[in-house]
């Protein structure tokens, strides 16, 4: 999957669901005068389109790849029968939906109360969650978009997280340098959402 590449939009029947496995995936809300903000992001920890095995078709969401990188794509018959059918796969899926609920829920309280460097701190950690290694390629426009900001809000946010040493941002290339000192720099956000995550999808078979 392609940087910027648009898996659904608002509305739109789902034909398919996406297991990322190296590629993150936002998910998005567009306004009625086209700006955007991030609901939600997806990774190697979940499923894109939990709306088929919800009970809906479509979803009001965008889903826009922001990390490229490679996925599992199923049939979306395929998974609903596999729902209906296996009782491990729907109690996995439900309580990752509870995980990714927990998300968007914390997501909401960030984008309204805390300053726009420590939503900066908690997109950076989370994608990090999801990836190999301590570089991120994210556009300026791209981050802005999730977090619903301004670009000089971002260039702000990055700067100020630059000159504390926790990250090098150069031409949409982030390298974390002191991840310790990001989790401390960010709000309570970011670890109310991992613990959920920790706690309801423990790195295990299911059973």
């Amino acid at each position: 999957m392609h940087l910027g590449q648009v898996l659904y939009e608002p509305g739109n029947p789902l034909s398919h669901v996406y297991f990322p496995c190296t590629a993150i995936v936002s998910l998005l809300y567009l306004t009625e005068t086209g700006k955007s903000s991030e609901i939600a992001v997806v990774g190697n920890e979940g499923v894109v389109g939990i709306a088929l095995f919800m009970g809906g078709e479509t979803t009001p969401n965008r889903a826009v790849v922001h990390s490229a990188g490679t996925s599992y794509r199923l049939n979306a018959e395929a998974v609903k029968a596999e729902f209906n059918l296996s009782a491990a796969v729907m109690h996995l899926l439900l309580r990752y939906t509870q995980a990714l609920i927990t998300q968007m829920a914390q997501t909401a309280v960030c984008n309204r109360h805390h300053a726009v460097d420590q939503q900066l701190c908690r997109c950076l950690l989370m994608s990090l969650d999801r990836l190999r290694g301590n570089e991120l390629n994210m556009m300026q426009e791209l981050i802005a978009n999730i977090l619903g900001v301004r670009r000089e809000g971002v260039t702000g946010a990055a700067l100020k997280l630059q000159r504390a040493g926790l990250i090098r941002y150069a031409h949409g290339n982030i390298k974390v340098l002191d991840r310790p000192g990001l989790e401390l720099r960010s709000c309570e956000c970011y670890a109310v959402v991992k613990t959920e995550y920790d706690r309801l999808l423990p790195k295990r078979t299911a059973t």
